[in-house]
């Protein structure tokens, strides 16, 4: 494993404790970001294992869906997961009416630890 990939995986599990400490003080808007951001780390450390790099999150977030969920070498539901903890992200950080709900965190994070505790799997593809 790359270097990169172990601070990007390490990035992730702070990303979630945070989110978690964040939820339980009531800040739910930055908990979603968080929670987020556990997932995309994630994303792009895989497709830094594969040596591939990008600027941005749309980048990441399209090469990660053709590279890992279209060619089925694990479940597309980790694409959908990270194209909607985005769009609960975007609610948390841009909105300025009501914010995030604490069931999206709930799922958001939810959705991060599915990613965590699949990051075994997704060693096996990287080798």
């Amino acid at each position: 494993m790359k270097p990169e990939t172990q601070a990007l995986l390490d990035k992730a599990h702070q990303s979630l404790q945070a989110a978690s400490n964040l939820q339980r003080d009531g800040f739910l808007d930055f908990a979603a970001s968080c929670a987020y951001y556990a997932i995309f780390y994630i994303a792009e450390a895989l497709l830094i294992e594969q040596g591939l790099a990008y600027s941005s999150h749309s980048a990441v977030i399209g090469a990660f869906g053709k590279l890992f969920a279209k060619t089925n070498k694990f479940d597309d539901r980790f694409h959908r997961y990270l194209l909607d903890a985005q769009d609960i992200r975007h609610i948390g950080d841009y909105s300025i009416g009501p914010g995030v709900t604490a069931e999206q965190v709930e799922e958001s994070t939810q959705w991060a630890n599915d990613f965590l505790e699949a990051d075994r799997l997704f060693s096996s593809i990287l080798l």
